[in-house]
């Protein structure tokens, strides 16, 4: 009998405390069940730890680790990789959800494809209270070094289901905060390893209220301008290189322009499509599960 595939789901977290017990449940609520839970703590000073350890004293499936230090995003996705048992690893940001057949359906595609290193979803954007906002269906093509470099992108970090080893050949610049994952699929493809499928499905949920501001879209367009002004050569020319660069400062003017007049909704209904009544079923009965989970 062929053995069973299990999943290390690594979550960091910081400050998030009006999320985290979702997020959580969310993992509890999936319809695949082997896997474990590795909650990272970021030197929260809020009430996250507390909910964190909570958890982890109802399952065994579920670790908590806590050095009391603000380390960022990139070294803990790193310690997640070192963390993990498991030959697969998923990726989750605390404020977000996820659909209850998110891990059954990545799974299936990796076991299937054993030469895909790593699989990612659409999405579903979600706001401040867990509403539904708008949907993505995600677009599965390859992406090359060229592409990346453009700002094109087909691929979203936080659904990421990766292979372990995979995350070990590439890991993530701690430098790069803000834009690690765009560095990490431009050193990939730069190296030839950047081989994945795209679940055209809205498995992750997106919380567009926390994630898309204005200090954040700044500080990323210009940890990305200088990522890309550190490897523009033997992909692209300098003019082009140049002109990629014009194009992200042009990115910014919009973003403070929209931010200056309070009017980043234009550009987070831009980022998605209206919600068919199926995504409507599909959330709605993926929420009551959490929900439910939620109060036990």
């Amino acid at each position: 009998m062929k053995s069973r595939a299990y999943i290390s789901i690594g979550i960091p977290f910081y400050n998030t405390e009006n999320y985290l017990e979702d997020a959580i449940c969310s993992v509890l609520a999936q319809t695949y069940q082997y896997w474990e839970l590795i909650l990272i703590d970021d030197g929260s000073s809020d009430k996250s730890l507390e909910i964190a350890r909570d958890f982890e004293s109802r399952d065994t499936r579920i670790r908590v680790i806590s050095d009391g230090l603000n380390k960022k995003l990139p070294y803990r996705l790193n310690q997640i990789v070192r963390e993990a048992k498991y030959d697969y690893i998923a990726r989750m940001d605390a404020d977000d959800l996820m659909s209850n057949h998110r891990l059954e359906k990545q799974i299936k595609v990796l076991e299937s494809n054993k030469e895909v290193d790593f699989v990612t979803t659409g999405c579903f954007t979600i706001g401040k209270n867990n509403e539904l906002t708008g949907v993505r269906l995600g677009d599965n093509y390859q992406m090359n070094a060229k592409m990346i470099l453009e700002g094109v992108t087909n691929l979203l970090h936080a659904s990421l289901l990766a292979r372990k080893s995979w995350y070990i050949r590439n890991n993530y610049d701690e430098s790069r905060i803000l834009a690690e994952d765009f560095d990490l699929w431009l050193q990939a493809a730069k190296n030839n390893d950047l081989n994945y499928l795209v679940v055209e499905q809205p498995l992750y949920w997106y919380r567009v209220v926390e994630n898309v501001t204005v200090k954040k879209m700044i500080q990323g367009y210009d940890m990305q301008m200088e990522i890309i002004n550190s490897n523009y050569k033997g992909i692209v020319s300098v003019s082009r290189k140049n002109k990629i660069i014009r194009r992200f400062r042009l990115k910014k003017l919009v973003v403070k322009y929209l931010g200056f007049f309070n009017l980043m909704s234009v550009l987070l209904k831009s980022r998605h499509d209206d919600c068919r009544d199926q995504d409507i079923s599909d959330y709605d009965e993926s929420y009551t599960e959490i929900k439910r989970i939620g109060l036990f």
